[in-house]
């Protein structure tokens, strides 16, 4: 039986609205979803504070038993940060560490360019709310596939309205036309309980938005789970990294010079 997710439910600070939104998922079979934090740095102030995720205890007293199982939904914490510089990320920020899953949404081809092939994240959003100022191109898209980055492109923005209806369908086809259908999520980024739809609707969204069937499945089940082991693995690396660093500095600290420069003595 295959194990339903969303990735993209809008934080909100309203209890009652959260409540509804995981009550809502639960019920719909979703097993897994995650709250989204988005950070927007400006030129404006440019040393914003990257949100701090809140316990789910603080935003609802009991989870959702997920419909057709025997255990309550699965909440996770999640980072999107909106680039339109290169500066707005921020590579090694102690702060992505607190969330689950870190995501950028880049606004132009250079910066989507650096997000397929540099950026240390999970998930790069797409755009469903404008007309794309760039097209996707193969390479970038091939290797951000190669890394295990996924795609996402959500869905209620076409609920809301009419024009970003068109635009979503139409950027969505030219990304799955452009990666195969491979390596795509469909999200909700619902902000009400009433934008959600169950894994089945979103799976016929996905045969509008050029996914083949099997695509469509995957992109509310198995790629989802794919985005979780990579973001598990990309945490794990990163602790690893740090560790490493603080031992070889310890080690630089010990004597006048590096290890590697001292002069062995028989």
């Amino acid at each position: 039986m295959a194990v339903f997710m969303d990735l993209n439910l809008m934080f909100s600070a309203d209890r009652t609205r959260i409540s509804k939104l995981l009550e809502t998922a639960a019920h719909l079979g979703f097993s897994t979803v995650a709250i989204n934090y988005t950070f927007e740095p400006t030129s404006l102030l440019p040393l914003q504070e990257i949100p701090v995720p809140k316990p789910i205890n603080e935003l609802i007293d009991q989870l959702p038993v997920v419909q057709g199982r025997s255990r309550p939904i699965r909440v996770l914490n999640r980072l999107t940060v909106v680039v339109s510089d290169p500066s707005h990320y921020r590579p090694n920020a102690p702060e992505y560490r607190r969330f689950d899953l870190l995501a950028v949404q880049p606004t132009s081809e250079k910066l989507f360019h650096a997000a397929c092939m540099l950026y240390d994240i999970d998930i790069i959003c797409i755009s469903v709310t404008e007309k794309l100022p760039f097209f996707f191109k193969r390479a970038p898209i091939n290797g951000a596939i190669d890394r295990g980055v996924v795609f996402e492109v959500s869905y209620s923005a076409a609920i809301r309205d009419s024009t970003m209806r068109r635009y979503t369908i139409a950027n969505a086809a030219s990304l799955t036309d452009s990666c195969k259908g491979k390596n795509v999520i469909l999200s909700s980024a619902a902000e009400k309980a009433l934008e959600l739809r169950g894994p089945y609707d979103i799976t016929n969204l996905g045969l509008l938005f050029g996914l083949s069937d099997g695509d469509a499945k995957e992109a509310v089940s198995s790629t989802c789970r794919a985005a979780l082991l990579h973001a598990e693995t990309r945490k794990t690396a990163s602790g690893i990294v740090i560790r490493d660093s603080d031992k070889n500095a310890t080690s630089t600290c010990a004597g006048d010079t590096p290890a590697a420069k001292r002069v062995k003595t028989t």
